[in-house]
């Protein structure tokens, strides 16, 4: 049975989800105080879960929200000022906007946001901070997870994102976004950040089915406000195409590669606008990396309208990833493609020619990709996919793995 309670809690799970980093930035713009801003808001939260039962939840409860830490900031620069005997002028902009409950802000809500975004990939933020802060601050992640995405303890995390929140508040950095001479410098942490928080939502949690709709959602708001910026567009591209295969990466709880899953489950809908927002990003004739992986995405998305991928093509387009971005990521999918196009010995060499080999020791994909070339060479692939097995973090992915792991001993007998 339902209770009032259970749906209090529902609508503040969902206010949560959908307009947390949208409340910190307008509640934050005014002082450039995040950790304040934040503050306020749990506060909010928390009368929320008590006064709703009772007197029910509101028509907008964004609105009641914002309204409760808005008071709840002026209660605390109130106190401020009364502890240091130092008098807030009620007329200063920051007392002015803190009294100003304009509900029609709201609607004003993705500037806002993106605002914030630029604000944490300043310049004079640490740029080991600038990612991590973007996805707590402004995409309402759960410290502990980016310290687990980031392979760093949650008490290493916790105070890198303190001391970055200090300086923006320290050092007065405007909410405002950059200037065109500033974008070059400022937009690719933005751009990574977003990916960053979609790629967290492969983690196969309850939460990330709304983290790669809210990573959707940035990528297309920022790709509109930013009109000539092919990049932006190309990670909007990036994760139309990639989430438009969600629901077939995983069937009965069980885990599916992209060349055996079923294009009938992809979503069609997603596809279109993926390959609609890649080719607005290639009108700007500047190509980059996420261009180039939306492009390859939208290569092998062809079979949803029953083609067949041109293996070939998709091998050309890694290359030219690998000459723009040559992350060990990239040259790893490159091994694979080869692998696919040429043969397992082309996707060994590639393989081989990582030089970077401490940098793989941790990394599962290349694992997983040198266990699947070696089987189809005819070769003995069992530590290799036992390292994969380990460094897998989804129990579906170990089980898959476990399962090819199986079939390859059985083929050499």
């Amino acid at each position: 049975m339902i209770t009032p309670l259970d749906e209090v809690r529902a609508a503040a799970f969902r206010a949560a989800r959908t307009s947390y980093g949208r409340l910190v930035a307008l509640l934050a713009a005014p002082t450039r105080d995040i950790p304040l801003a934040e503050d306020a808001l749990a506060d909010a939260f928390e009368r929320a879960l008590r006064l709703w039962p009772d007197q029910g939840v509101p028509d907008q409860p964004d609105a009641w929200l914002l309204t409760v830490a808005r008071n709840r900031q002026r209660d605390v620069l109130g106190s401020a000022s009364r502890r240091t005997s130092v008098a807030l002028d009620p007329e200063a902009p920051v007392m002015s906007a803190l009294g100003t409950v304009d509900l029609d802000a709201l609607d004003d809500i993705p500037d806002k946001r993106l605002e914030l975004l630029f604000v944490c990939a300043h310049p004079a933020i640490d740029p080991a901070a600038r990612t991590p802060l973007m996805l707590q601050t402004v995409l309402g992640i759960d410290a502990s997870d980016i310290a687990r995405a980031f392979a760093v303890s949650p008490a290493a995390m916790g105070q890198r994102l303190v001391r970055a929140k200090r300086r923006i508040r320290d050092a007065r950095i405007p909410f405002v976004v950059p200037t065109r001479a500033d974008m070059p410098v400022r937009l690719p942490a933005v751009l990574e950040a977003i990916y960053g928080a979609y790629a967290l939502s492969w983690s196969g949690s309850e939460a990330g089915a709304d983290l790669a709709g809210e990573s959707l959602y940035l990528a297309v708001t920022l790709a509109q406000l930013l009109v000539d910026e092919p990049e932006a567009y190309g990670l909007a591209a990036l994760i139309a195409l990639s989430s438009a295969r969600s629901d077939a990466r995983t069937v009965d709880g069980e885990y599916v590669p992209l060349e055996e899953q079923d294009a009938t489950r992809w979503d069609a809908d997603l596809i279109a606008l993926g390959e609609r927002l890649l080719r607005t990003a290639h009108a700007g004739r500047a190509p980059g990396r996420f261009q180039l992986e939306a492009a390859i995405q939208s290569a092998s998305a062809v079979r949803v309208r029953g083609e067949r991928p041109d293996s070939a093509a998709i091998l050309r387009l890694h290359r030219a990833l690998i000459a723009v971005s040559p992350t060990l990521g990239a040259r790893t999918a490159l091994a694979a493609a080869a692998g696919t196009t040429i043969g397992p010995d082309a996707g060994l060499a590639e393989l081989d020619a990582i030089s970077a080999p401490s940098a793989v020791e941790r990394f599962g994909p290349y694992w997983a990709t040198r266990a699947h070339l070696l089987a189809a060479s005819g070769r003995d692939a069992t530590d290799a996919y036992e390292r994969a097995i380990a460094l897998a973090e989804r129990a579906d992915e170990r089980r898959w793995l476990r399962r090819r792991a199986d079939s390859a001993r059985h083929r050499q007998g």
